[in-house]
């Protein structure tokens, strides 16, 4: 029997002691908020560079629809002239990661719409100049489903800017994988009714 009160009166010492013991206290409680600190602040840093970039997507897209449509006729040189001030809206952040491209709706008397051509552009690593590049979109594809019901006025055309930009987390903290940013645009021709360009695949007809 005395040699468990012995125990029990030991133990109690132990932990009276260890909880009045206040050494290495700082070190303790800077390892337990050292982690969420860290969350924090790399968390603002990769979501604060996300929504940079996703502004500027959307300016691209703005820009690009904008440009195509103050045109009377689009050339390759205009069109890359295009892509180029319209992608640079991404500096300082990497410019090769955006894709866009510009198409002009033609919206028929039914209602339908349909590509009538459609082109894309990049920018190398090091270019000054956008590239021209094949779009996704081809002559003749529907779009109906994808025009605001405002938009699909019978006899009219648009254009169609999209921009995209995959961001990849210079840290990978917080967000672990790539977040892929996209925006669109519509405006109607300014100048003309529709613009025309001569596109290869559509045997550079140049009429609307």
């Amino acid at each position: 029997m005395q040699a468990i009160a012995n125990i029990w009166r030991n133990g109690c010492c132990s932990v009276r002691d260890f909880v009045a013991d206040k050494r290495a206290l700082a070190a303790t409680e800077f390892a337990v908020i050292v982690p969420l600190m860290l969350v924090m602040f790399f968390g603002t840093v990769e979501f604060s560079s996300a929504v940079a970039i996703d502004r500027k997507v959307t300016l691209i897209a703005r820009a690009l629809s904008d440009l195509a449509s103050q045109s009377v006729k689009l050339t390759d040189a205009d069109m890359k002239d295009t892509f180029t001030a319209s992608i640079s809206v991404i500096m300082p952040y990497d410019a090769t990661l955006v894709k866009g491209t510009v198409s002009q709706i033609q919206i028929d008397a039914n209602s339908i719409a349909t590509i009538q051509w459609s082109r894309a552009g990049t920018i190398a690593s090091g270019a000054t100049q956008a590239t021209l590049a094949t779009s996704a979109r081809k002559p003749g594809d529907k779009v109906t489903s994808m025009i605001p019901a405002s938009l699909l006025i019978p006899s009219t055309y648009l254009i169609l800017s999209e921009a995209s930009y995959t961001y990849t987390p210079s840290v990978g903290y917080v967000l672990k994988s790539s977040l892929p940013l996209s925006d669109v645009s519509y405006t109607r021709p300014r100048q003309v009714a529709c613009v025309p360009y001569p596109y290869p695949d559509n045997n550079n007809q140049t009429t609307c």
